[in-house]
Parts: C-alpha cells; structure tokens; sequence
C-alpha cells in the first residue's frame, strides 16, 4: 500500500519573521534591564526556560523573557543573543572549526543584547516604553526563513 503525501514541503511557502533589535547603551545585568522596563509598562517581564541551540561540540544557553501585552493581547519575548553558557559535547579535534565556547544568534550582529519577537505577524515592539539613555530605538529586522535563528523560533514559539 502507497501512502500518499498530503503536502510537499518545497510547495510550503514560509513567511518572514519581523523582530526587533534591541540595543543597550551601557553595560547592564539582565535582572536591572527588565526590572526597570516593567516598572515603565506595568509588564512582568519573567525569565523563561533558556533556548538551548545544539552545535556540534558545544549546546548553547539563552536566555530568554516573556511577558503579555494586555492592552495590545501580545506576547513579546526578549532573546539574549549572546549564549549566557554553554557546555561542552565533545573535545575538537579539528583544527580549524568554526565553532567556539560562545555563540551569537546572529553572527552578523554581534552589537546587539537582545532579540525582540512577538507573537504577532506584524508586531508593534513601540508599545514597549524603553528606558533613556539605556537602551538605543529599535531596529527592525526581518529573518527570512532560511536563517537558522527563524528554525529555532518557530521551535520556541
């Protein structure tokens, strides 16, 4: 008996994710940050389960917010894009691997502290008031669905 396909997936067309970049203009731990951006928006920002990106010699630890919007009925989710940690699989016996201790999300965008996604297709990240002279306007950015950070937030989502 043949099983027949419901769907091919190279006929899927996949959306593009809208998220913002979030830069900070001092050094400040994460607990700080948040805590001053929910006394700002009457939000409760909280800690959530890290993202964990599996390499192949290292897992990779971000850290990850969450909080809802209920005015705007809108889940907003800060990723660190940096890893907070990572633990090693295996010893590198290669000399020349691309892959170290410490991981960026966005490998071209190392300036940036956090990604900014929200639960909807087009998001409003203005209704987040920013703390001055903390933290620099909003870039948005749009991850098309071949970027590997697309992946991992569906995953997440």
């Amino acid at each position: 008996m043949e099983i027949q396909k419901l769907y091919d997936l190279d006929d899927i067309e996949f959306e593009d994710i809208a998220i913002g970049l979030v830069r900070l203009a001092k050094d400040i731990p994460a607990h700080e940050f948040f805590y001053k951006i929910n006394r700002l928006n009457n939000l409760s920002f909280s800690r959530k389960k890290d993202m964990v990106f599996h390499g192949d010699y290292y897992d990779y630890f971000f850290p990850r917010f969450e909080a809802y919007h209920k005015f705007s009925k809108t889940c907003f989710t800060f990723i660190s894009n940096k890893s907070s940690e990572s633990k090693q699989k295996k010893v590198q016996t290669e000399l020349f691997t691309e892959e170290e201790n410490i991981k960026f999300l966005l490998n071209n965008q190392v300036d940036v502290e956090y990604i900014l996604h929200s639960s909807e297709q087009f998001p409003d990240f203005s209704v987040i008031l920013l703390p001055e002279n903390l933290v620099f306007p909003i870039q948005d950015y749009t991850l098309s669905s071949e970027e590997e950070l697309y992946q991992i937030i569906q995953y997440y989502e």
